[in-house]
């Protein structure tokens, strides 16, 4: 008697789903690599200290760029403190615990880094550190 195999054949593995998803990891990783280094604002000098360190961000960091004049710049975009306010509001709804990084450059009026902090609060982040860096060797 003759018994009949009813197995399907083997299936070989597929290479290419599996170099697309590769692909599409490395494109992903390497864009937003990119999109956390643009929010340094490069007219903004930061004020040094001796214990300042470059930090890692944390996920979802924001950072707000106060310049010399007291121009606010978030996402290379300029905000008045009412627009800031307002963006902060959405994105406390978000995160409740939305990490903020302040770069207010050296020759910044603390009053305007004040206003910031003030704004952050009222819109409900509470979650805000300060850029600096270690002074130069000489």
């Amino acid at each position: 008697m003759k018994f009949r195999d009813n197995q399907p054949p083997p299936t070989g593995f597929q290479l290419a789903p599996m170099i697309d998803v590769v692909f599409l990891l490395l494109i992903f990783f390497i864009v937003t690599y990119q999109l956390s280094d643009y929010e340094t604002e490069l007219e903004v000098s930061v004020p040094t200290a001796e214990e300042g360190i470059t930090t890692t961000r944390h996920y979802l960091e924001e950072i707000i760029n106060i310049r010399s004049d007291g121009t606010i710049v978030m996402e290379k975009q300029v905000y008045t403190l009412d627009e800031l306010q307002a963006k902060m509001e959405r994105l406390a709804r978000v995160n409740k615990n939305q990490p903020i990084r302040i770069r207010g450059d050296a020759d910044t009026r603390y009053q305007d880094v004040v206003n910031v902090i003030d704004r952050c609060r009222k819109a409900g982040i509470w979650n805000v550190s300060f850029a600096t860096q270690k002074p130069k060797s000489k």
